[in-house]
């Protein structure tokens, strides 16, 4: 059965053409046509998340998984505006959604109608392409929409990939349907093509490189790739380069250098011209760290090549030379044969310097009482190998990257944005569809905030969530002077006196607690034990004022090493 609306036959085929089969969808009656005809035909893999917020931070870590587009379906009105904070994140994560907002004619926009609003653009500056599909069914609208809707469709999967709008205003009636198939329709495709960098413009790259001293990589937040994690690696032992990367840059590979704040920090006493990079080449996402913002501001490299293959012209570190217009993979690997080969030095003083950090962080934690940053030490050694690590954003995020990157483990974090308001139903649409144990870290602000994530039936065995409850937003006691306002209880860390016992018993998950050390590694044993085989929640108990002083501790005592 679809609907009579010819243009929701059309789009639906369209998104059929392209296989685009998995749908994210929140009820409503104005978007009936669509849900309809999405459902009933059996190519569609539809799911229903009620909260239009969640749902919209759901699609994200569906897409992320299944590494293709979803599909997001609501109603109109307010539901429309609840995506938004999703839209975003997606938009600077670069994560491919497709949109479909229903709508009142517009000729009863502001005219008192229920449920109608401006949609049209709703979501401008955060969205690679909008449209709006006419109500007329003409053979020459139905073109014109045809044309629209593959155009719209291919800009989410063309250069860096991110998320578009395609609004459908509609009259009633909503649900007449027929008895047919979807009708045949025009795929118009985008060919794929690899772009490579001129021999003319790698003879002039080369020679800046080669006449650079000291080459520092950064490496920010994206998928896994091992072929890049490769051939990254050969460049590094060739060349010398410190490949500086935090977790979410998913590189495993323990040549290159982690740990970023903590490493970072230490050079503030260092004498800071032997770490400074002479070229800056940078790719990927943010990084989370502010001090290496910091230093590079501080002390700019005379070239920065950024890589990016829609030459976005990204400036963060005041430096920008270059914007090399590539897939980092293919830069690296059209370069290497250029580029000569040089000692090590600058490498081997990146890498002892963060041995020394290692160490220094290990001491101090195994002197400490049970806090956070403990609780994060223990963490390290349980989450298993082979798993999905999701860490919330403030401190959750913060106090992870302080360790070690975890054997075979993929780390994501929504930091495209880096709200605390959809950590969890991200990290539940990713699990929907992984096999591996996915675990989410996260504060307990961040878990309240996000607990409709829990309210759908997409909650598989293997998702574990650990939350940190310090009874507010601890990353606030840890910014200079936030702590000494008379408003900073009660707006800024915001108290907090709930456990989260009771949300884990509505969405019948079992539930585990912690608040001291032999409490923790008790339940981590069996939060992660084969026998556990229902998804769980463990809430981990700290104390907010211990947190922030050993935190701060932690950092004066790196700022010190010699």
């Amino acid at each position: 059965m679809i609907s009579t609306k010819k243009h929701i036959q059309q789009l639906a085929a369209i998104l059929k053409a392209k296989c685009i089969c998995d749908i994210v969808i929140s009820p409503g009656s104005r978007s009936g046509p669509l849900v309809h005809t999405l459902v009933t035909n059996g190519f569609f893999n539809c799911r229903n998340i009620v909260d239009e917020r969640s749902a919209g931070y759901f699609a994200i870590g569906l897409s992320q998984v299944l590494q293709k587009p979803v599909v997001l379906v609501c109603s109109s009105g307010t539901s429309t505006l609840n995506y938004a904070p999703a839209v975003a994140e997606a938009f600077y994560q670069n994560i491919p959604l497709v949109i479909l907002t229903a709508d009142r004619p517009a000729y009863w926009i502001n005219q008192g109608e229920n449920q109608s609003i401006k949609q049209n653009n709703i979501y401008r500056g955060f969205v690679k392409k909008e449209i709006t599909i006419p109500m007329g069914e003409s053979e020459k609208e139905l073109w014109f929409a045809c044309r629209e809707i593959n155009n719209c469709i291919n800009k989410a999967v063309s250069g860096n990939q991110g998320p578009v709008h395609i609004n459908i205003p509609m009259e009633e009636p909503l649900h007449d349907l027929l008895p047919e198939d979807l009708p045949s329709v025009k795929n118009i495709e985008v060919s794929e093509t690899n772009t490579f960098i001129s021999e003319n413009e790698l003879n002039k790259l080369a020679k800046i490189y080669n006449q650079s001293g000291k080459i520092l990589i950064l490496a920010g937040q994206q998928n896994p790739d091992k072929y890049l994690e490769n051939i990254l690696s050969e460049f590094a032992k060739k060349t010398g380069a410190v490949v500086l990367k935090d977790q979410l840059a998913n590189l495993n590979n323990t040549d290159f250098c982690g740990n970023v704040d903590l490493l970072v920090t230490s050079l503030l006493s260092e004498n800071i011209a032997k770490f400074k990079p002479d070229l800056l080449i940078s790719f990927g996402g943010k990084f989370v760290s502010k001090t290496l913002k910091y230093f590079l501001r501080e002390n700019r490299a005379k070239n920065h090549w950024h890589i990016n293959i829609e030459n976005e012209c990204t400036d963060t570190y005041l430096s920008l030379t270059e914007i090399i217009g590539v897939k980092a993979k293919t830069f690296f690997s059209q370069i290497l044969p250029f580029a000569e080969s040089k000692n090590n030095r600058f490498f081997v003083r990146w890498k002892e310097k963060e041995r020394q950090i290692n160490y220094l962080r290990d001491e101090f934690i195994s002197q400490i009482g049970f806090c956070d940053l403990s609780v994060f030490g223990y963490l390290q050694r349980y989450i298993p190998e082979n798993s999905v690590l999701h860490l919330g954003n403030s401190s959750s995020v913060r106090y992870a990257l302080l360790f070690n990157t975890l054997r075979d483990v993929e780390y994501f974090s929504n930091r495209g944005v880096s709200g605390i308001d959809g950590s969890m139903s991200t990290a539940v649409g990713f699990n929907s569809e992984s096999g591996k144990i996915n675990t989410l870290v996260l504060g307990d602000l961040s878990f309240f905030y996000d607990s409709n994530a829990l309210w759908n039936k997409y909650i598989r065995d293997n998702l574990r969530i650990i939350v940190i409850n310090n009874a507010g937003g601890n990353i606030f006691s840890m910014i200079k002077g936030i702590s000494d306002s008379p408003a900073f209880k009660e707006h800024f860390f915001t108290e907090n006196r709930f456990s989260v016992k009771e949300i884990a018993k509505i969405f019948k998950l079992d539930y585990f607690i912690a608040s001291e050390k032999n409490e923790l590694e008790t339940a981590l044993q069996e939060f992660y034990s084969q026998k556990q085989k229902k998804a769980a929640i463990l809430e981990v108990f700290t104390d907010a004022e211990l947190n922030a002083k050993t935190f701060k501790e932690l950092f004066v005592a790196v700022k010190n090493v010699k």
